[in-house]
């Protein structure tokens, strides 16, 4: 088979996959020696291998260990550039060792993460408009808050002015006292 690209030929391997009963993973990834250019790779069934000692024998562990989940599967999908753009499939091995069961197999990753997408993009919706009606709330008080300040220093305003009259009157009678008391 041919494939336009390596994307293709994991997205045809996946629904297979599906189909058949099991879930894919990447590999291996080849690398061209003159400029860097992926020009290979290979997708295996998500149960192939083993997990490495290194996971399972701590003898520190504080938390118990996942389940096993590799059980030395040796299916997979093998595809390589070839000149002029497009991949072909040059190795396959269809027999897994264990059971395969395409009702047991979960949502793909990509719907998963478009769900959680949705889920973030409508939570920040509502902050934003959270956000909106709080910058407007405060504006409103930053405006009545102004008013209060306009009011009270108006208010100074007259309270100094009344003060100021104040003095002068207590002043006027003060020398109209000491004049009245002092006769000449």
């Amino acid at each position: 088979m041919e494939f336009d690209s390596a994307e293709d030929a994991r997205e045809f391997y996946e629904m297979y996959g599906r189909r058949v009963g099991f879930t894919i993973r990447n590999n291996r990834t080849r690398r061209s020696l003159k400029d860097n250019s992926i020009i290979g790779r290979e997708y295996v069934c998500s149960k192939e291998g083993f997990r490495t000692g290194k996971c399972t024998n701590r003898g520190s562990r504080v938390l118990l260990p996942r389940p096993a989940t590799r059980e030395g599967c040796n299916a997979m999908l093998r595809i390589a550039a070839k000149d002029g753009g497009k991949w072909v499939i040059y190795g396959f091995v269809k027999e897994h060792n264990h059971e395969l069961n395409p009702s047991k197999i979960p949502p793909r990753r990509s719907h998963r993460i478009a769900f959680s997408e949705d889920v973030k993009d409508l939570k920040i919706r509502e902050l934003s408009t959270e956000l909106h009606h709080e910058k407007k709330k405060s504006a409103a008080y930053q405006e009545q808050l102004c008013m209060v300040l306009k009011f009270i220093e108006e208010h100074t305003q007259r309270m100094s002015l009344k003060v100021q009259v104040v003095t002068n009157n207590m002043q006027e009678l003060e020398s109209e006292e000491r004049e009245s008391s002092y006769p000449d």
